[in-house]
């Protein structure tokens, strides 16, 4: 049994504007990604109406873009973004177009699409509209321009970005005609907010063969236009696949002589990526000096001392530890978390007789470390008196 396209709800978005006199069609990634014979998200709708006239059509609506053309419509509790046909005319880097003209055939709105694959539509009864031929390159694998990719990538030169990001992808084969569009407007991405390009360069990362798009890059120039940026594009070959994009920015880490914060201010990282990216850096330290030991596995997540593992052997000849048998040595050590310490601060007040303070965190760190080291068992009393002696000897 076929899967219909879209929800229940789309699907009804789009009878009801066409019944309003509005051509309506599915458009974009999801119609490509269904031709592909994956399941489609983010399911784009794309409308004759303007943005006043759908919101005349539907009961419930919100402007969430209502300059660019966008209204959300609310449709048995199912928000559903319906877009007027348009083309972006004028860019300077920002999350959209400046500048949008609406118009009114779906023709002339597929036209200024980015690439052939993504110019599809489809009507609510899945019949597919192809005007650019993108049916066949996808039967090819092929990324291609709509019409002239000089303008393409003009409109807006994170469509640059966005090739390379397919081509990881989809593992799909850039076409000449749109490489050299893009080697000769790769300059442009200067223009281009870091945000827009790390949302694509995450998606790169964790595409099917980013090898593919880190030899794309190199033939458009990208480690010497941007060096800051992607120098160590050329060497990240090493570190694929990607678990995760985290893992990405950590092998450009290792080839870089960056620091884990210098990279997350060029990329704008979260702040949990950021921590991340520290304790990595903190790992792989540690792995190039010796083996982990219990203390490293016991303060690294797993995700960590995969990375550092996998960093270090592709620096040096062996096979790197997989995440099963980092959990299987995890699973052996005498603490998993601080909580399960067999003592309290408390208990430090009461055995030495002395007030809180800063001594007391920095002596649960060390018997922590000692617990977990296999210095001493984590039993209260084995505690005690190994506290006490070791207190009573620094004084």
């Amino acid at each position: 049994m076929t899967i219909p396209f879209g929800s229940a709800a789309s699907r009804q978005v789009i009878r009801e504007l066409q019944q309003a006199g509005y051509e309506t069609v599915f458009v974009g990634g999801a119609v490509r990604d269904r031709m592909l014979g994956k399941k489609p998200t983010d399911i784009d709708i794309a409308t004759a109406a303007a943005p006043e006239q759908v919101k005349r059509v539907f009961k419930r609506t919100i402007d969430i873009g209502i300059e660019h053309g966008t209204v959300l419509v609310l449709m048995h509790g199912e928000p559903i973004e319906v877009t007027t046909f348009r083309t972006g005319t004028t860019y300077s880097g920002k999350r959209r177009p400046d500048e949008v003209n609406d118009v009114p055939s779906l023709h002339e709105d597929l036209q200024h699409r980015d690439f052939t694959i993504n110019a599809l539509a489809m009507t609510v009864d899945e019949e597919v509209i192809d005007l650019f031929d993108g049916l066949q390159d996808i039967e090819h694998q092929i990324i291609r321009s709509v019409g002239d990719p000089g303008e393409r990538f003009s409109e807006d030169p994170l469509r640059i970005f966005r090739a390379l990001r397919f081509s990881s992808v989809l593992n799909f084969t850039i076409e000449p005609a749109t490489l050299a569009a893009m080697k000769q407007l790769a300059p442009s991405l200067r223009v281009v907010a870091i945000e827009r390009i790390k949302t694509e360069l995450d998606k790169l990362f964790q595409g099917a063969n980013p090898c593919r798009a880190f030899h794309y890059s190199s033939e458009i120039k990208l480690p010497e236009l941007f060096p800051q940026l992607f120098s160590a594009f050329t060497e990240l070959d090493r570190y694929a696949p990607f678990i995760d994009a985290r893992h990405g920015y950590a092998a450009m880490l290792a080839e870089t002589s960056e620091t884990a914060t210098d990279l997350a201010k060029h990329f704008k990282l979260s702040n949990e990526e950021k921590r991340f990216l520290k304790q990595c850096e903190e790992a792989v330290a540690v792995r190039f000096t010796r083996p982990f030991e219990d203390w490293e596995y016991f303060i690294f997540s797993t995700d960590v001392l995969e990375v550092a593992e996998r960093i270090h052997f592709v620096n040096n000849q062996g096979t790197p530890m997989s995440s099963q048998q980092i959990e299987r040595k995890k699973r052996t050590l005498p603490l998993r978390h601080r909580k399960e310490l067999a003592f309290t601060g408390t208990d430090l007040l009461t055995w030495s007789g002395k007030q809180g303070g800063k001594w007391t965190s920095e002596w649960i760190g060390k018997i922590e470390y000692a617990v977990v080291q296999g210095r001493i068992k984590n039993d209260a009393q084995a505690i005690k008196e190994w506290f006490i002696h070791e207190i009573t000897r620094e004084k």
